[in-house]
């Protein structure tokens, strides 16, 4: 098996993927950050010292030489110039037979238009036995993000449909495509609403594909983190004929909507939304789909969640014990890795004394019931300036950190409020993990949460934030650790690249299940 990755970022979705039998036919990514780690981790290639005219990297356009990699490895994608106006690596007989090729979409595409040739290679997956299998990625998903502003009129939210203009143009048998599940909520549009998931599955089934769309959760395919996501599966028109006859009872009620939702639009007719609908993994009625079908990867740990202690515990201390969780990881993605002992991307990060005190309050609001919960948060956050003997009583019962190691309980109720009222903050998702549940979705900067235990009063490193995401020990990430201010914008540090990745569990369960259409279709030859 064979695929062609999209938006690939460090590589997450890669990772699954390979772990299951496919093997790249390219991958592209706009960020050079993230390029440096995807290179590092598939490629075996340190970008800062390698001999840029052998690399498997391959700039679309920059404003620098390929000599000066350092300066190509720090530019802003926005500032990328357009095709025939910066430095290319890709002449009119590129080869891009396992690259990866960093750009954005819409000028790859633009240059594909003109390169029917290297399409056709593409396409035919350089000579592979019955050609592309699988184009995938997760185009970039801050415009549809219910975390994010929700602008309607991003220039980001149209990338789906440029998947879509890629997968037209290459023809594989199977297009997968992964984004928030923010893109399930509506646009209000003018009065209107917009279903961009809609949208999307409309732009897909007018290009010849089969779309089957999802609404599933990464905690349930064993990554320990509450992580729901969007998927959408389109299968090519004349591979789908022949692997529908394969397909039992439950599998055919998967695409009784789709099938007719593709031949209406075929007709030229207008289809209304309500006339496809998605599977949504968390609804009862659904589940038995999920179960009985193809899609069963995807629900394989739901009955048996990982947690964040199951992740992490073991980096605490020299000796303890791994977990199950990290015996997956670390077994079934990069088994074969040859990399050092040394653990990488876990240098502790230095908070001051005032934030670990804070972190400290922190992790006592996750012990709190949730009225409790409420009442301090708003101590702290200044809303009220107390709290009722309810919420004293229980805020008495713990230790709060008062010098470095040192921890005291309050005596009065008037002294844990001045305690509350000097650390104050405006952080609005900042909070401690809890150790026995699935990190939250949302963990993407240091900032986002701080470590469960009593005595690390710290934000997590990035090995930790990668630990809950699926990544094996060996991936190691490469450039920045992190970023600030107006840089944020647009690079992609060492922490960003874990948050933005598709968790490599949700990857390898995805490839189970395209796998499983893919074994149908062979039979049916």
């Amino acid at each position: 098996m064979n695929h062609i990755e999209l938006f690939a970022g460090c590589g997450g979705l890669s990772l699954g993927l390979e772990s299951v039998g496919f093997k790249l036919v390219m991958a592209n990514e706009l960020s050079p950050m993230a390029a440096e780690t995807f290179a590092y981790n598939f490629f075996n290639e340190n970008l800062e010292k390698s001999n840029n005219k052998k690399t498997q990297v391959k700039w679309l356009s920059s404003k620098f030489k390929n000599e000066d990699i350092k300066s190509r490895l720090r530019e802003d994608p926005r500032t990328f110039p357009e095709l025939n106006e910066g430095q290319s690596d890709l002449d009119d007989y590129a080869d891009l037979n396992e690259k990866l090729i960093v750009g954005n979409i819409v000028q790859l595409n633009q240059w594909l238009e003109k390169h029917p040739f290297q399409v056709n290679d593409l396409s035919m997956a350089y000579g592979q036995k019955g050609g592309l299998d699988l184009v995938s990625g997760g185009p970039p998903c801050q415009s549809f993000s219910m975390a994010g502003l929700r602008q309607f009129s991003n220039n980001r939210n149209t990338l789906p449909w440029e998947f879509a203009k890629f997968v037209q143009m290459t023809q594989p048998k199977i297009a997968l495509l992964e984004n928030v599940t923010g893109i399930l909520r509506a646009f209000d549009v003018e009065g209107k609403k917009f279903y961009a998931w809609f949208e999307v599955a409309k732009a897909f089934a007018q290009i010849n594909y089969i779309p089957l769309c999802l609404h599933i959760n990464a905690k349930y395919a064993g990554v320990a983190q509450n992580r729901p996501r969007f998927v959408l599966v389109g299968i090519r028109h004349d591979v789908f004929d022949q692997v529908y006859s394969s397909f039992n009872e439950y599998e055919k009620e998967l695409y009784s909507q789709a099938i007719s939702f593709v031949d209406n639009l075929k007709k030229g007719l207008q289809v209304e939304y309500g006339t496809l609908s998605y599977f949504d993994v968390e609804y009862d009625e659904h589940l038995t789909l999920f179960k009985n079908t193809f899609l069963n990867p995807l629900i394989k740990y739901k009955e048996s969640e990982f947690t964040v202690k199951d992740a992490i515990d073991d980096l605490r201390t020299k000796g303890l014990e791994k977990s199950k969780y990290i015996e997956l990881i670390n077994s079934t993605l990069m088994p074969h890795s040859k990399g050092d002992s040394v653990l990488r991307n876990h240098d502790l990060r230095n908070n001051g004394i005032h934030v670990q005190r804070r972190f400290r309050i922190y992790q006592i609001l996750q012990l709190l019931d949730s009225s409790t919960k409420k009442e301090a948060l708003d101590l702290l956050k200044g809303k009220i300036d107390k709290v009722s003997e309810s919420t004293a009583k229980h805020l008495l019962n713990y230790d709060y950190l008062i010098e470095p190691n040192t921890y005291e309980k309050f005596e009065s109720i008037d002294g844990l409020i001045s305690y509350f009222n000097e650390h104050q903050t405006k952080k609005q998702t900042q909070k401690a993990l809890i150790a026995n549940q699935p990190a939250p979705a949302a963990l993407s900067i240091p900032d986002d949460a701080c470590h469960y235990h009593h005595d690390e009063l710290r934000t997590l490193t990035v090995r930790e934030m990668a630990r809950i995401q699926s990544f094996p020990d060996h991936f190691v990430f490469r450039s920045k650790v992190t970023t600030g201010g107006q840089m944020r914008q647009f690079e992609v540090p060492q922490y960003t690249q874990v948050g933005n990745a598709v968790p490599p569990l949700l990857g390898q369960a995805l490839g189970l299940v395209i796998k499983a259409i893919l074994d149908k279709y062979q039979s049916s030859n």
